[in-house]
């Protein structure tokens, strides 16, 4: 056998163009201050069980009823992986099976909808979701979608008016979750409203489930019929979904996930979740759940400090929106001058935003990436200096004539990737 190995070559061997695509990809993640607040560092331990032989097995069904043989070990990684999600997070059922999250949220819908239902979720401009009704979406597709936002006066959730739409159209399921809100949200207050008006309700936390996990953030578990979640973002494990539920919805759940909407399951991930659940029950999980609020609160103060809007004032979770307004920018222009600088932050729309989706006025940001690189609350003056330079770069340089060689850009990045690096960043 000792030409195996020249048959069966690594991947620098078998595609040097994609390792180097890849190596290329781990020195910026290495180099930049990821502020992008859906994003984080895998460990290295999470990532390892991505890559492993579980991708080759195929399984169909759930533990102990599947449809194909030889799962004498992906029955008891599927096990392991459902019993530390219902520990976790204190849940009677967990499916975790889902690919991803969106998927997740369309398993909620098919377990508890019928097509044409009414449904109601918090709408995309005002921080919600793609998949909680947005007419681009399957969910506004295939549903009747009564969409909810925020007050003009503050920019945070109107529970009154939330209370009234659902008086209203009496929907089936009411979704409770966001992608860009800042502010806690009240999982009571919702579950009031929807046995009020006799809806389902389920709570969507991919953005903040490892908050949840950590204790610094209400759980939605004992007040919502399903949750569902990603199991990366601030729960920092391999990109996929989870759904958990009431004991009642366990079944139809189940059925909704496979052979609803899924063929096998990815067993790779699942591994992977369950290495993830298990370092969420550590006591260092507790610590980075805290700290990533604590920079947040000390990234918004130091923003704020430069004179930078932010929506609503503040933030409770890990992340803030950054109106750029007052700095007559828009959102796309300056993403793309941080970026080049080596701060990596998204565009967003604010609520009421007068500019297009594609190219808003806000710009979103979370500290999950960084606060898992060390990064501490005093660091995050730092971070802010470089974030208002970059801002104030872009405001500089016209939009249709700016390029990565403006004389700023480079000195930033050096000073950026001269501070970042002292930060090691974990699973590289």
């Amino acid at each position: 056998m000792a030409g195996h190995a020249h048959h069966d070559p690594d991947l620098k061997t078998a595609d040097p163009e994609l390792f180097d695509l890849i190596e290329r990809e781990d020195a910026r993640q290495r180099d930049s201050i990821r502020l992008i607040a859906s994003e984080n560092y895998a460990s290295r331990a999470v990532l390892e069980a991505t890559g492993t032989s579980l991708t080759n097995k195929y399984a169909e069904g759930y533990p102990g009823r599947r449809y194909y043989e030889g799962m004498d070990f992906v029955d008891p990684i599927e096990r392991l992986a459902i019993k530390r999600a219902k520990q976790l997070f204190g849940a009677d059922h967990a499916n975790v099976q889902p690919y991803s999250g969106s998927p997740a949220n369309l398993a909620a819908l098919l377990a508890l909808c019928d097509p044409g239902d009414t449904i109601m979720g918090m709408s995309l401009p005002s921080g919600g979701h793609l998949t909680h009704g947005w007419k681009v979406s399957a969910t506004g597709i295939y549903y009747k979608a009564v969409q909810y936002g925020v007050r003009k006066s503050d920019r945070r959730l109107d529970l009154d008016q939330v209370r009234a739409l659902a008086l209203e159209h009496r929907p089936k399921l009411i979704w409770v979750g966001h992608s860009a809100y800042p502010r806690t949200v009240d999982f009571a207050a919702f579950a009031e409203i929807a046995k009020e008006s006799g809806a389902y309700l389920a709570a969507d936390i991919a953005h903040i489930a490892g908050l949840v996990a950590g204790g610094v953030h209400p759980s939605p578990v004992p007040h919502a019929d399903v949750v569902t979640t990603t199991t990366h973002k601030t729960l920092r494990g391999p990109r996929g979904g989870l759904i958990l539920c009431r004991k009642k919805h366990r079944k139809a759940i189940n059925k909704a996930v496979f052979p609803g909407l899924q063929g096998g399951p990815h067993n790779h991930s699942t591994a992977a979740k369950a290495v993830a659940f298990h370092e969420a029950m550590q006591p260092a999980f507790k610590t980075y759940a805290q700290q990533v609020v604590t920079n947040a609160k000390a990234l918004a103060e130091q923003l704020l400090a430069r004179g930078i809007t932010l929506v609503t004032g503040g933030t409770d979770n890990h992340l803030m929106l950054l109106d750029l307004t007052n700095r007559g920018l828009g959102g796309r222009h300056a993403a793309r001058v941080l970026n080049d600088c080596g701060v990596e932050l998204n565009a967003n729309s604010i609520p009421f935003d007068p500019r297009t989706p594609f190219d808003p006025s806000g710009l979103r940001v979370g500290v999950p990436s960084i606060t898992s690189r060390g990064l501490l609350a005093e660091h995050m003056a730092v971070v802010a200096g470089f974030i208002d330079e970059g801002l104030k770069g872009a405001a500089s340089v016209d939009t249709d004539g700016y390029t990565a060689e403006a004389d700023f850009v480079a000195p930033l990045r050096a000073r950026v990737q001269e501070f970042i690096g002292a930060f090691p960043a974990p699973g590289l």
